[in-house]
């Protein structure tokens, strides 16, 4: 029996809420179960009873982080809009997504980290990008059967499709190197990568 599954949702997100904070400072190798502890306000007999390592409470952090973000960026996206409607709605929420304070910092920590642990690299990988691309995989694939988008590769599309996304935003932001992008810079980018994408793999 997983002993995460028997935390109510209050401590759980008491937990996650300290994991976070501390990952973010300390990165995943500087933080201890103690601080994390003192951070989220449990024992660090309480945070043992549920999550045995550190490892098992990153893993469910980014597993938990990443499935409640892609919940926002892929809710009520469905098949009635138009191709181009739709392809909006998730660039502009998966850039908001991927630079968001939580999203920034998450990043930091794997990409630190990810020589010295590649198992929460993989884990990291597994939660967020590739299941980011399986779901958008799976939407371009049914609008090419329906005849309003021609895909052959839909895998490739969707990381095609998130990487155009993140042109000019994502590296300046990850590394610092520019503010909040505003919404028409998000707008902009997005606007810029649907007409590429519709461009190669448009019905029309």
């Amino acid at each position: 029996m997983d002993k995460a599954l028997a935390l109510s949702p209050e401590k759980r997100t008491q937990i996650m809420g300290g994991a976070a904070r501390v990952f973010a400072a300390d990165g995943y190798e500087g933080a201890s179960m103690a601080q994390i502890a003192a951070v989220a306000g449990v024992s660090k007999g309480t945070l043992y009873n549920y999550f045995d390592t550190k490892a098992a409470l990153f893993t469910a952090y980014v597993q938990e982080t990443c499935g409640h973000y892609l919940e926002t960026v892929f809710d009520r996206i469905d098949h009635e809009g138009d191709p181009a409607g739709v392809l909006r709605e998730i660039g502009q929420r998966m850039i908001r997504m991927m630079l968001s304070d939580a999203g920034l910092a998450m990043y930091r920590v794997v990409i630190a980290e990810a020589a010295d642990f590649p198992d929460l690299a993989r884990t990291f990988f597994e939660s967020g990008p590739a299941r980011s691309v399986r779901f958008m995989a799976a939407w371009l694939a049914e609008e090419t059967r329906r005849g309003r988008l021609r895909v052959p590769d839909a895998e490739f599309a969707a990381e095609q499709f998130f990487n155009l996304c993140q042109t000019r935003l994502a590296l300046r932001r990850r590394l610092q190197m520019m503010p909040e992008p505003t919404e028409a810079e998000i707008n902009r980018v997005v606007d810029a990568s649907i007409a590429m994408f519709l461009g190669s793999y448009g019905a029309t």
